[in-house]
């Protein structure tokens, strides 16, 4: 049998470590590879991910002793050149350059070293993405590092414009938490909506997303602002807006449906058919009849209470269709998979109910008995 896929063995391993070893060892004649090679390795393969990049930035530390000015000129002889700047987006650059990031913000005691400390995840962003690097800086010097960034939104490298926004974010997946106030972000925001770069712009209707969480009123005031500036292609800030809006029309928002053409008040009328019952196991067919103005736009999504153990229900909803009425309506059918062995949850015996969702408002409904 093959060995299952291993993330952190393909992103830090002997190899990576060498290669690390070569860099330093080329920018630094008092860098003995070989003893961080072995120092690196006594413990690397025991730990996961996240501890990984933890312990080799403490070996570095270790292996090139100094303070931030010190360590500084060193790390940029080390590095190689950076990423391609003709690419415009999925190109994270090498994980062996996160330690990096974790050395500096380690070394980062003082507030006078911050201007060099920044200075160095500008440079290290260009070689792999800084954003969980730059959070403890954030968080502990807000201003200043705001400041900071807010120039990067000019740079010339895409990489570092991402670094802006994706740096920032107030929900940064397995990130530190910042907690700055929503609309402290939103000047970045406002500069890198038009970014020609999709890794840029993916990161800000990210970002959005996050800000949705708390305060939708200040994401669609953005979005609205951003269609009058034109200073984003229409495909693209359109984009942009699906993308930044997906959290709130999950949610059934009005105002975020309105943003993306979807009338929350259409005349429209639903008709939804289940079976009767269906096995777990099996794929559950889903079938609906629209009827409505023709023309109109219609975004269509169905919600499922599932039943829990103890009695308890949880309620999931699943994307379908986005289109038009037309002269007789709309009519749609699919099949749903009901695994018996889900990932995320099992699925219980017992009635299930099935909710028909049109422009994020609830048209219809049934039931469907769910057999063991």
């Amino acid at each position: 049998m093959a060995e299952a896929f291993s993330l952190k063995d393909q992103l830090f391993n002997i190899d990576k470590i060498r290669y690390l070893a070569g860099l330093f060892a080329g920018a630094d004649l008092r860098f003995d590879a070989s003893a961080f090679e072995e120092d690196v390795m006594a413990r690397l393969l025991d730990l996961e991910l996240k501890a990984r990049i933890h312990w080799i930035a403490e070996q570095l530390a270790a292996h090139v002793p100094g303070p931030l000015s010190a360590v500084a000129p060193v790390i940029l002889r080390a590095l190689p050149p950076p990423l391609d700047p003709s690419r415009t987006d999925d190109d994270f650059g090498d994980f062996i350059f996160a330690p990096l990031g974790e050395w500096v913000t380690a070394l980062t005691r003082q507030p006078e070293e911050l201007p060099l400390a920044l200075d160095m995840l500008e440079a290290l962003t260009q070689r792999f993405s800084m954003e969980y690097a730059i959070r403890p800086l954030l968080k502990q010097w807000p201003e200043p590092v705001l400041e900071r960034i807010l120039g990067w939104t000019d740079h010339d490298n895409y990489h570092v414009r991402r670094l802006a926004t994706e740096g920032t974010r107030p929900r940064l997946p397995w990130g530190l938490a910042v907690d700055l106030p929503l609309t402290a972000t939103t000047p970045i925001l406002d500069r890198l909506h038009g970014d020609p770069a999709r890794f840029v712009t993916r990161s800000v209707a990210n970002h959005l997303n996050d800000i949705a969480k708390k305060a939708p009123e200040i994401v669609i005031d953005r979005l609205t602002d951003w269609q009058a500036r034109g200073l984003q292609t229409d495909k693209e800030l359109a984009w942009v807006t699906s993308h930044a809006l997906r959290g709130l029309v999950k949610a059934g928002d009005p105002d975020a449906l309105r943003l993306l053409g979807y009338d929350p008040d259409l005349a429209v009328t639903a008709q939804l058919t289940l079976p009767q019952e269906v096995r777990i196991g099996d794929k559950l067919a889903i079938a609906c009849d629209l009827q409505g103005p023709t023309g109109a736009r219609v975004l269509v999504d169905y919600a499922i209470q599932f039943q829990r153990p103890g009695g308890k229900s949880s309620t999931k909803v699943f994307k379908w269709k986005i289109g038009q009425l037309g002269p007789k309506g709309l009519q749609l059918s699919k099949f749903h998979p009901l695994r018996a062995q889900a990932s995320t949850f099992t699925l219980v015996p017992g009635a299930h109910r099935v909710t028909l969702l049109v422009n994020g408002v609830p048209r219809a409904e049934a039931e469907v008995a769910l057999q063991g």
